[in-house]
C-alpha cells in the first residue's frame, strides 16, 4: 500500500525531530554534567531537548489535520486516545502513590515517554480491532 503524502510529510518531520532531539540531548548532557555552563545559559540548554519532543506532538497534530483519508485519520485518533489514556492513568496512579510516599519521585519527562509507548499499545489495539471479523 502506498503511503499518503501526509504520511510521508509526517515521517520526514519525525525523523528530523528525532535527529534534532538526539543532538540536543547529547549536547545538553555533555555541557550540563560537566558544569560547562551556568545561569540563564544552563536553563536555555536544559530546555532545548524538550523542544523536539513538543515538535513530535505538533507533528502528530499536523498529520491529523493533513491526512485526507478518513480511515487513516480515525486509526491515528484512536491510537492517540489510547496513548493519552495510558499515560494519564500512569501519571495519576504514580502521582497518588508518590504523594503517599509509596513510590519515588519520577521526572516529568517520563510521561511523554509513556505516551509514546501508549502509541505503540494503540497501534496494537488498532491491529487487533481491524483484524477481527465484524
Amino acid at each position: 500500500m502506498a503511503l499518503s503524502s501526509a504520511t510521508r510529510r509526517y515521517q520526514r518531520r519525525v525523523i528530523l525531530l528525532a535527529l534534532l532531539y538526539a543532538a540536543l540531548l547529547f549536547s545538553a548532557v555533555y555541557l550540563l554534567n560537566r558544569h560547562m555552563v551556568d545561569g540563564v545559559a544552563a536553563y536555555a540548554i536544559g530546555v532545548l531537548p524538550a523542544l523536539p519532543v513538543v515538535g513530535f506532538f505538533v507533528a502528530i497534530g499536523l498529520y491529523m489535520t493533513e491526512e485526507q483519508d478518513e480511515y487513516l485519520r480515525m486509526l491515528l485518533v484512536r491510537q492517540s486516545l489510547i496513548a493519552t489514556g495510558v499515560s494519564m492513568t500512569g501519571a495519576t496512579l504514580w502521582g497518588f502513590l508518590e504523594g503517599f510516599d509509596l513510590l519515588p519521585h519520577l521526572v516529568g519527562y517520563a510521561w511523554p515517554i509513556l505516551w509514546f509507548a501508549g502509541l505503540g499499545v494503540g497501534s496494537c489495539v488498532n491491529g487487533l480491532i481491524e483484524r477481527s471479523p465484524a
